[in-house]
């Protein structure tokens, strides 16, 4: 698995883009920041197709399933890896999943 960092694609399962943000910045990977415990939560998501009368569109990322890493920390927050799994606030509730496309670099990695 990668670390992910500031750059990462993260997507809804209908392909709505999660606008990131880095808590921390003096630990970085090809760059970027590298993502901390938390990062990934409560995050925008643009773009969302999920539209209709009895739809609502993905429009923010909820509490993290899978992702963290149980050995890496910065500062004592766990590094977000590339196996990231949630739950976003989009129809049907509960099944819709965000998830890392591309960590945002391809050098830095680790096991959970």
């Amino acid at each position: 698995m990668k670390l992910v960092t500031l750059a990462a694609v993260v997507r809804c399962g209908h392909d709505g883009r999660v606008q990131n943000a880095a808590s921390q910045t003096w630990v970085r990977a090809a760059g970027g920041p590298v993502l901390v415990d938390a990062d990934p939560e409560r995050r925008p998501i643009a773009g969302c197709p999920n539209i209709g009368p009895t739809m609502k569109p993905c429009t923010t990322t909820l509490a993290v399933s899978a992702g963290y890493s149980s050995w890496l920390r910065i500062d004592g927050r766990r590094i977000v890896l590339s196996n990231l799994d949630g739950l976003t606030d989009g129809t049907v509730p509960g099944t819709v999943h965000y998830t890392v496309r591309d960590p945002g670099q391809g050098l830095a990695g680790a096991d959970a």
